[in-house]
Parts: C-alpha cells; sequence; structure tokens
C-alpha cells in the first residue's frame, strides 16, 4: 500500500479551511504491522479514514498495488477505538453482518464459528454485547474484520479504551491474530509502548498541519520486553522526537 503525497483539507463551521494532513508519503509493505503516533489532531485518524475510503484526498494518490483506492472495500477492513456492535445482535450475528451486507453470507456461514474462535470467544457466540467486557467486545469487532479476508486492516486506537491489563492482554491477541493472519496493519495509538511492543516501524508524526516527520525501524526480537534497556532506549527517543516536532510547531 502507498501513500504518494497526501494532503487533505477541510472547511471549518465558519468557512475557514484548515489542513489536517499535509503532503504525506508512506509505503507499507505487504504483512507488515506499522504505527502511527503523534499528538491529537495531527492527522493520524484522518489518514486511516483516507485510506478506508470514507473520505477523499484534496491532493495525492493512494494505491494498493499498482491500483488507485476509489471507494470502500472489503479488501480494507477499519476497526474503530468504540467496537460499534449492534446491540440487539448476539456475537455471532454481530460478526456475520458484514457477511449480509456483502450479500455472501450463504457461502461464508461456515466461517464464522471459526473466526469466533480465533478471537478466543468460542462459548460466547449466542452473547449479546451487553454480556461482554469491553476486551470481548473489541475482539468481536476484530472477528468482524477479519471474516471479510481483508488485505489491509485499519485499526483506529483499537485498545484506547480498555484498562491498562485488557489493553495489553488484547496487544498479545492483535499480534497473535497477526501473525496467524500475516495481514497488513496500520494501527493508529497514542500509546508510545504500545507502538514499540507491536509495531515493525513506527511514523512519528507532527501536530496539525499533519506531517510524517520520521519513520522508525523496531528492530528490537518478538515478543519484547517492555523493560529491557533497548525497548526503554527507543522510547526515549521517540518521546524526544515526539516533544522536538510540538516545540517546532509552536
Amino acid at each position: 500500500m502507498r501513500v504518494c503525497d497526501v494532503s487533505k483539507r477541510f472547511l471549518s463551521p465558519d468557512g475557514t479551511e484548515f489542513i489536517a494532513l499535509k503532503s504525506a508519503s508512506l509505503e507499507v509493505g505487504s504483512g507488515e504491522l506499522v504505527s502511527l503516533v503523534g499528538p491529537s489532531g495531527c492527522g493520524k485518524s484522518t489518514l486511516l479514514r483516507l485510506i478506508a475510503s470514507l473520505d477523499t484526498p484534496s491532493a495525492g494518490e493512494l494505491l494498493v498495488g499498482t491500483e488507485p483506492i476509489t471507494g470502500p472495500e472489503a479488501s480494507r477492513g477499519l476497526v474503530f477505538q468504540d467496537p460499534n456492535l449492534f446491540p440487539w445482535l448476539t456475537v455471532r450475528r454481530n460478526v456475520q453482518a458484514g457477511l449480509v451486507a456483502r450479500g455472501v453470507l450463504q457461502q461464508k456461514a461456515h466461517e464464522v464459528d471459526e473466526y469466533i474462535r480465533l478471537v478466543g470467544l468460542e462459548g460466547f457466540a449466542d452473547s449479546f454485547p451487553h454480556h461482554l467486557s469491553g476486551g470481548m467486545a473489541q475482539r468481536v469487532a476484530l472477528a468482524r474484520a477479519l471474516i471479510n479476508h481483508p488485505k489491509i486492516l485499519l485499526l483506529d486506537e483499537p485498545l484506547g479504551a480498555l484498562d491498562a491489563f485488557t489493553r495489553m492482554r488484547m496487544q498479545d491477541e492483535v499480534l497473535r491474530l497477526w501473525q496467524t493472519r500475516r495481514t497488513t496493519m496500520l494501527f493508529v495509538t497514542h500509546d508510545i509502548d504500545e507502538a514499540i511492543y507491536m509495531s515493525d516501524r513506527i511514523v512519528i508524526m507532527s501536530p496539525r498541519p499533519g506531517r510524517i516527520e520520521r519513520i522508525i525501524d523496531v528492530n528490537l526480537p518478538r515478543p519484547r520486553q517492555r523493560s529491557s534497556p533497548e525497548f526503554l532506549k527507543l522510547r526515549g527517543d521517540i518521546l524526544e522526537l515526539l516533544d522536538f516536532s510540538h516545540h517546532t510547531d509552536a
């Protein structure tokens, strides 16, 4: 997937224009897990929405392989911070929702229980969302996205609403799913430790207008140790970069 010199402008309610994303270029390899980090309002979620075709770029081009992105497709899945489950549907029927929308439930129905097992929710297929914890609900959202066999999975702060313990468990869960399926993942997070723990590369973004300041390779063996000197040094380096980008914009 390639982001080629992409910018996005919006109109404020008072009619003034602001630039959410400016001249962003990024290439994400097949099967890679890349995180976007930066201060609020730096264009991380905007970039994900552009790749998902929920918005269109004001300038530049988005490509999957050699094909331009021209509209929403099941090949690009999106998971938000809020699981956005249908409260009146069971876990099974929530996971089926994308298949129903695409008109392929009959051909793919046999996969539903497989994906419920894949995300560790075997035994909860007939439960409703109000019976689930936050982490379990986010697992349903992951299964609903993964069952469409996306080539690219876009994750917008998917673990941000969880408590610290559940969040760490879900980081391992997402990594397990990634290692099992090798789906290309682009992951927005405000948590530097989360980005280092999970990613092949980390994209550092500047405050608005959002620009890609630096791309850092995470050359630490997996599974990663959060307390290792190498982990802590990389964390300090990234925090310095974020602080620098903040002050240079001021």
